[in-house]
């Protein structure tokens, strides 16, 4: 998001149901959670996140994909 938005982080908030795959998040105030299959996550603004191992993190994102890398 950082090339994009032009942002530390992602600047959008996201309500998600985590499908499969492991995704890692790291809040700008250094807290991390991790995110499984069955997973429901509200994640707010100021934000990272990367996919944890081998398999595709595939996530319905119920809010927040519209703001999706762009700066706020």
């Amino acid at each position: 998001v950082k090339p994009i938005a032009k942002t530390k982080s992602c600047e959008a908030p996201h309500f998600q149901y985590h499908l499969s795959g492991v995704l890692m998040v790291k809040m700008d105030d250094g807290s991390e959670v991790e995110c499984r299959p069955g997973d429901v996550t509200l994640l707010p603004p100021g934000h990272d996140a990367w996919v944890v191992g081998d398999k595709p993190a595939v996530i319905v994102d119920f809010q927040g994909m519209v703001d999706w890398a762009k700066a706020h």
